[in-house]
């Protein structure tokens, strides 16, 4: 990933280009993407030529210039579909290009990268295994080196685009167990004994293509390792730093949809002859809402001005995530009891963000996760 600051005519500019892009693209399908399961493949191709799929991505790969923060308000943008799944499999790339562009040459860059940022193909990350998911270390997907191949062989769950992926960045077992046996793959779609199965029966996130990946003694060439044998690691723990923010800003982005949403609801719907809003008790729920918003607001804004300027504070990325989740669970939970009944069916913005809100928990590293991360990372 690349970091270029943005000026605030450049973030002007870019909110407009997303929420022209969303309004045109998006939001008149999303909640038949939902039923359907899946949203079209050429979404894929109309985000790159904008050069929204490339957005913080190096300009020589085919990216565009972009900071943190623009990562933020691109959250902001796309929250407005009230999709979590169409954020997740259209920016599947997000998690799925890093260890390329952290660990690969500059020839796999090359191979990979270009096409995945113009929308040509898409690009997955196949960490999480059905033995589990935060342990890592102990993963059991195994690679066997054979000549100028790789002979892989195991499966790995939950992984988003994982039936569409054109490539799959997989995190193998290569050496001895442990944190130091670990290396990185790209696996083509093509590769003969590579299948998957989709997982369609989601609580939410219905327009992401999810999936579990089988690799039945799998030959990948060698060319395809990402750095050294045994330091894929490194990569992975990379990554999970961005996408820890990434799922942040989205938690962040949705709990103020669900505020947004409640605030216009209760304007215009009458109990007793009156609207909602004059309720005191729905006045101190919308004021509750936002005073959760604000302060992780500010600290997510925070973290990614200094993650730009080069620091990792590895513990408040944790904290923050779980901050945000805890924030869009208590904006989407008051959210529905505002709207009352009208929340509990679908077409909703609340209703969706309210089943959502799990993943978000759970994804990039549990809840429970980040507090050990951050407690250790506190030398506690």
């Amino acid at each position: 990933m690349t970091s270029h600051a943005f000026t605030d005519a450049e973030r002007a500019a870019l909110r407009d280009t997303l929420r022209a892009f969303i309004e045109r693209e998006a939001l008149p399908h999303i909640d038949a993407w939902e039923e359907a399961g899946a949203f079209p493949r050429e979404l894929y191709a109309r985000a790159g030529q904008l050069g929204i799929l490339g957005l913080g991505f190096p300009e020589e790969y085919g990216g565009t210039p972009g900071d943190s923060t623009a990562t933020i308000l691109l959250c902001e943008e796309f929250a407005r579909t009230g999709s979590g799944g169409l954020i997740a499999g259209l920016f599947s790339h997000g998690i799925g290009l890093p260890p390329i562009l952290n660990l690969g040459t500059d020839g796999q860059k090359r191979r990979f990268v270009p096409d995945v940022l113009a929308g040509r193909k898409i690009a997955a990350l196949a960490v999480t295994e059905p033995s589990g998911g935060s342990d890592v270390a102990n993963l059991k997907t195994v690679a066997r080196r054979d000549g100028d191949h790789y002979v892989v062989h195991g499966s790995k769950t939950f992984i988003t685009s994982g039936v569409r992926a054109d490539l799959v960045t997989v995190a193998v077992r290569t050496g001895p167990p442990g944190l130091g046996g670990i290396s990185m793959l790209v696996v083509e779609a093509d590769t003969p004994g590579f299948t998957r199965t989709a997982l369609d029966k989601k609580m939410g996130w219905w327009c992401s293509d999810t999936a579990t990946l089988y690799f039945d003694e799998c030959r990948v060439p060698a060319a395809n390792l990402l750095g050294g044998e045994n330091q894929g690691f490194v990569g992975i723990m990379q990554n999970f730093n961005r996408e820890r923010l990434m799922l942040a800003a989205m938690a962040v982005a949705f709990a103020q949809v669900c505020l947004d949403d409640a605030i216009a609801y209760a304007r215009t719907r009458e109990t007793f002859g009156k609207p909602l809003i004059t309720r005191q008790v729905i006045r101190h729920k919308l004021v509750d809402m936002a005073t959760r918003i604000h302060p992780v607001r500010t600290w997510l804004y925070d973290l990614a001005r200094r993650i730009d300027a080069g620091e990792w504070p590895i513990a408040e990325i944790c904290m923050l995530k779980n901050a945000a989740v805890a924030c869009v669970e208590f904006c989407a939970k008051e959210g529905v009891q505002i709207f009352g009944g009208a929340g509990y069916l679908r077409g909703a913005r609340v209703e969706r963000i309210y089943r959502e809100t799990k993943v978000l928990a759970i994804g990039g590293g549990a809840e429970e996760i980040m507090k050990d991360l951050a407690a250790r990372q506190l030398g506690l």
